[in-house]
């Protein structure tokens, strides 16, 4: 991994205040961008928002698969709310000045955000090898109980880690440019700005994201194994293609948000590309939002006849 020389103390400046450069090389896209993005918010919030109300007032929504559900659309919402309204007001404003604590608040929130959705992503493979492998026991097992304390778990375990890191990576001294490649605060490019040996903050940026990241779609992707093997086994076709379209969807955003999560951050440091995490981060922090209620809607038949009776009281 390459390092930065020790800047000497004549060098060394306190910054009180980044810039995020965000896409200002595309100076005649900038309302464009604007209004895209915009638009793509407003999207998540009425997509999501419309999920979780159907899942709260339907009865015929109220199993552990569609409580999971609610709470991942609400916290997709809250995903998104951490970057998105910062990058609108950079495009609509152009003052792309973040000051040292608005910048370490949002990477916070991205941090705990973003990992609570990697735990229970995890959570929501669990309650479906539950529902097939093992459906005559699903009721006791997945009671409501142990599905309060599963939620919880995934908003709650990362708070004291995702704040040790974010403590640790805001104690580096900062030096020379003050510029931010990216549309918000995250890990990659703030290290690449900080001053003196990184080595251990890299490693452990690198532990979170084996824990966080890693360990999650692992299980994940053992839980679905499972489920496949049991459903091949299974004598009906019906029952196949109605086991696999319950499955299926839950797997597509699974690919999606997990794949480029671990690009961003489990690949080598010295193949970090600026453009490249760039666009990456559009993928997990903007786009998967964006998709996932249009997956688990279009690809469930009990969510479309939920919203059908919302559309027509």
């Amino acid at each position: 991994m390459n390092h930065q020389e020790k800047p000497t103390k004549d060098n060394l400046t306190e910054l009180m205040e980044f810039v995020l450069l965000g896409f200002a090389n595309m100076p005649h896209l900038q309302w464009f961008l604007f209004g895209l993005f915009l638009i793509i918010y407003i999207i998540i919030l009425m997509s999501n928002g419309t999920i979780f109300l159907i899942t709260k007032m339907d009865p015929a929504l109220q199993s552990p698969m569609y409580f999971f559900l609610s709470n991942f659309s609400f916290l997709e919402t809250c995903y998104v709310s951490a970057t998105l309204p910062r990058m609108l007001l950079n495009l609509g404003t152009q003052r792309r000045g973040i000051s040292l604590l608005a910048c370490a608040t949002q990477m916070w929130f991205v941090l705990m955000f973003g990992g609570a959705e990697c735990l229970l992503l995890a959570v929501m493979a669990y309650d479906r090898y539950v529902a097939i492998c093992n459906p005559l026991h699903y009721p006791l097992v997945m009671n409501h109980r142990v599905c309060i304390q599963l939620v919880t778990g995934s908003w709650n375990i990362g708070i004291p880690i995702m704040t040790g890191l974010m403590y640790q990576i805001f104690s580096l001294p900062f030096c020379g440019s003050k510029h931010i490649n990216h549309f918000f605060c995250d890990i990659p490019p703030i290290l690449k700005l900080a001053c003196g040996d990184i080595f251990a903050n890299e490693m452990l940026v690198y532990t979170v994201a084996v824990l966080f990241v890693m360990v999650p779609f692992l299980l994940t992707l053992g839980t679905y194994s499972k489920i496949i093997s049991i459903i091949l086994k299974l004598p009906s076709a019906t029952n196949r293609a109605k086991a696999f379209s319950t499955c299926s969807s839950h797997l597509m955003v699974v690919v999606l948000f997990f794949g480029s999560a671990i690009i961003t951050y489990l690949r080598p440091n010295s193949r970090h590309s600026e453009k490249t995490d760039k666009v990456l981060s559009l993928f997990y922090t903007i786009l998967t939002p964006m998709f996932n209620p249009m997956i688990y809607s279009l690809r469930n038949k009990d969510v479309i006849m939920a919203l059908r009776k919302l559309l027509c009281k």
